[in-house]
């Protein structure tokens, strides 16, 4: 991180509160931590459950079952969209949420560019999600400079969310990107979001800037959305939120150069976020993200430099490859 000052007094911060709560434990019947969603003021809790194709791999009597599990270990962060199943995973969520909702930060996500589309289906994620407001709206997977274009047009699905935030249909807006940190960066910059969400993991996942849909891995290891995006929403206080903390789990390969999990965890949260976003798909790991989350310490900077070092090199360059061509759904 360029601002080592910053950094140095986020990781005190948590250290000290993990140590004045008692939050250091493992124990399954303990709050799971939370922090302050940037300048939301929001608190959420440190691990959030992902309700994307992990959570439709239960099908949804399943999926409603591990949602409620989920709530139950006090994981209160649920993050969907409606590309997730065109609006499946928002319709068990709200089956959910029918009777949960004030245990909940509830965050969905927005695909189309075209404004008036994405308020249609946004009308419908409010009756899906069973719910008068939701927390937070992202619009979903921020690619190229021509979707940056696409999103930022007359009658683009920003000016939507910013709308539907000015009519308190939802509380805040934000943006999400795996793919290129410096077209996230410039996103941030221009605009008025209240949050972001981003690949963050020890690999250093990122691209070079592409034009017209065109992208490449970049060999660079300090190109990723941890030293091109982040500090941006850091320098903007934005509540910041990380996923594919796992590689989308191909750091999780079978082999000597399997990445341990618990680190991984580990890392991404002893960056400046307010929480993972991570895919959960069976009820074992819901209660290991929670463990996890309950007994989080911070890593120190250098133990975070070496790690992600390892990391990095091994598996830098296939990570960037594989979301090359990745999509969110």
């Amino acid at each position: 991180m360029p601002d080592r000052f910053t950094r140095r007094n986020f990781l005190e911060s948590v250290a000290t509160s993990v140590a004045v709560t008692g939050l250091a434990t493992a124990d399954e019947t303990g709050p799971i931590p939370t922090r302050v969603l940037g300048k939301t003021g929001a608190k959420v809790t440190i691990v959030a459950l992902g309700c994307g194709n992990r959570l439709q791999r239960y099908g949804e009597e399943g999926a409603i079952q591990a949602i409620h599990t989920a709530l139950d270990q006090g994981i209160g962060y649920l993050d969907t969209a409606f590309g997730y199943g065109r609006g499946a995973s928002e319709t068990w969520v709200g089956k959910v949420m029918k009777t949960r909702r004030k245990q909940v930060f509830l965050a969905t996500k927005i695909e189309p560019r075209n404004g008036d589309e994405a308020a249609r289906i946004l009308e419908q994620s409010l009756k899906r999600l069973q719910t008068d407001q939701i927390d937070l709206i992202h619009v979903h997977g921020l690619s190229t400079e021509d979707d940056l274009a696409q999103i930022e047009a007359e009658g683009g699905v920003l000016q939507a969310l910013y709308k539907l935030r000015d009519q308190k249909v939802c509380r805040f807006i934000g943006i999400t990107s795996h793919s290129d940190p410096v077209v996230l960066k410039t996103a941030l910059e221009r605009h008025d979001f209240d949050c972001t969400q981003m690949a963050l993991n020890a690999a250093m996942q990122g691209f070079m800037s592409g034009t017209g849909g065109n992208m490449a891995p970049n060999p660079n290891l300090k190109t990723s959305f941890q030293n091109v995006a982040l500090p941006v929403a850091v320098q903007k206080n934005l509540g910041s939120l990380g996923m594919k903390v796992m590689g989308q789990d191909n750091l999780l390969q079978p082999g000597p150069a399997k990445v341990d999990p618990a680190m991984l965890f580990r890392y991404t949260l002893s960056l400046p976020v307010a929480t993972v976003v991570l895919g959960m798909p069976t009820h074992d790991f819901i209660r290991q993200n929670a463990t996890w989350a309950r007994a989080f310490k911070p890593l120190s900077e250098s133990q975070m430099k070496e790690f992600s070092r390892q990391t990095a090199e091994r598996h830098k360059a296939s990570i960037d490859r594989i979301f090359a061509a990745h999509v969110d759904a």
